[in-house]
């Protein structure tokens, strides 16, 4: 493992209700192994050389555990932004569940973003937090098809491994959900696909799923992106449909959009599974808020 210089990690989030309300950011890590085909974070913008190449920042417990300590206001904790949490060294390292720890302590809530089932690790850690402050788990599925999704996520557990997490977490009391996003034009924008996953993330007990449909593309993360359509899906002619359709543009929003949209609203309501970022927000924050004023009416 190669370690990197760090000043700070634990960042204010400029905008935390546009982001499942969240006050700080925290990354220990910096690069990521999964591979994902479509990952947004390895756009040039981002400024991160050899992104396959997992690094550590240096003295990381130490530099959270000053951090926390000045905080003069408590609040969530977001991590899983830029590289995954529980990346295949985190489960020797254990840099992410020490910062858990230390979470805990200071009494801060979290809220993880992963695809990892490493995560399972972490719960008792997460239950404790639980018993303070908000807990949010964030589990990324954008396909119900393993073979597919081994296909477009190789380094991480297959789409059901992640489903049979979200049970796990669940059972345990953690809120969970699903980040459902990227949803991949032209791959995974049928209507058979998002049936199917709020389907499964009803049965798995996933309290929401927020979607995005379609995904992004920028430098270097379009040219990574076209390469691997042409490796995975040879026959399909995949780049000029991307080229034809979206040109150079950043945003590439699927076609099938908005009748996508309409197919997943109705199948969560009828899950009872929430999918708009205020009611996430207001739902997992609820029950602290309420200690919160019986609290002051005491």
């Amino acid at each position: 493992m190669e370690y990197i210089p760090a000043k700070t990690i634990i960042t204010r989030s400029k905008k935390p209700e546009a982001w499942f309300g969240t006050e700080y950011n925290m990354n220990i890590y910096k690069g990521c192994c999964h591979g994902c085909i479509y990952c947004d974070s390895r756009s040039e913008c981002y400024g991160v050389s050899s992104f396959d190449t997992v690094r550590a920042k240096e003295n990381a417990l130490q530099i959270i555990r000053d951090e926390l300590r000045r905080k003069t206001m408590r609040g969530v904790i977001s991590t899983g932004a830029m590289s995954d949490p529980y990346n295949p060294f985190e489960k020797k390292l254990e840099l992410t569940r020490h910062a858990l720890e230390l979470c805990n302590a200071f009494e801060f809530g979290i809220a993880i973003a992963t695809k990892s089932v490493l995560l399972e690790r972490d719960i008792d850690v997460l239950s404790d937090i639980r018993e303070h402050s908000p807990v949010l788990c964030k589990i990324t599925i954008t396909t119900s098809d393993d073979a597919l999704s081994k296909k477009l996520e190789p380094g991480v557990p297959v789409s059901s491994e992640r489903f049979r997490l979200i049970r796990k977490l669940s059972d345990q009391g953690i809120y969970t959900g699903i980040l459902l996003m990227p949803v991949l034009p032209f791959i995974e924008d049928t209507d058979e696909n998002i049936c199917e996953i709020v389907r499964m993330a009803g049965e798995a007990g996933a309290r929401f799923i927020y979607p995005a449909f379609g995904m992004t593309l920028r430098d270097n993360q379009r040219e990574w992106y076209y390469e691997k359509l042409n490796c995975l899906f040879p026959d399909k002619d995949l780049v000029t449909r991307y080229q034809k359709r979206f040109g150079n543009s950043y945003e590439c929003r699927s076609p099938r959009a908005r009748q996508l949209w309409r197919v997943f609203e109705e199948e969560c309501k009828k899950a009872g599974v929430l999918y708009r970022m205020k009611d996430i927000i207001s739902s997992y924050r609820r029950p602290y808020k309420v200690e919160q004023l019986s609290l002051f009416d005491l």
